[in-house]
């Protein structure tokens, strides 16, 4: 509990900063959104990142910590949508380049899987 409130009360003066401005509150939002996303809060997390959306849609890092929130509650398609626009919108950023990888890597992983599952069933009713 004390670990909490440190962490709380060392990042409060960072948080005030950054409600005086549009820009500001943008930045806000993204690190409520990460910290939400610290305590496993994903709906709080995408809702977060949403609105930074509808303030900046040109923001990389909302659509890239919208994808890992997605992915998170294994919503695939919302998550290879939101890692492709961050690509799109920062293509050199190694960080979104190697969340989509690691992403791509575990839906194959994740589709073979399915194979086998299904195969064993097949198998099963023989």
């Amino acid at each position: 509990m004390k670990k909490k409130a440190c962490v709380f009360f060392s990042l409060l003066p960072f948080f005030l900063q950054f409600f005086g401005c549009g820009t500001s509150q943008i930045q806000s939002q993204l690190s409520f959104g990460i910290l939400s996303a610290q305590k496993k809060l994903w709906d709080e997390a995408i809702f977060r990142w949403k609105k930074t959306l509808e303030s900046d849609p040109n923001s990389a890092a909302a659509h890239n910590n919208l994808a890992v929130a997605y992915e998170k509650k294994g919503l695939w398609e919302e998550a290879k949508k939101e890692y492709e626009i961050a690509l799109k919108l920062s293509p050199k950023n190694e960080y979104i380049q190697s969340n989509y990888e690691r992403f791509k890597k575990r839906l194959e992983v994740s589709d073979q899987d399915e194979e086998k599952e299904d195969k064993t069933k097949k198998d099963k009713k023989k």
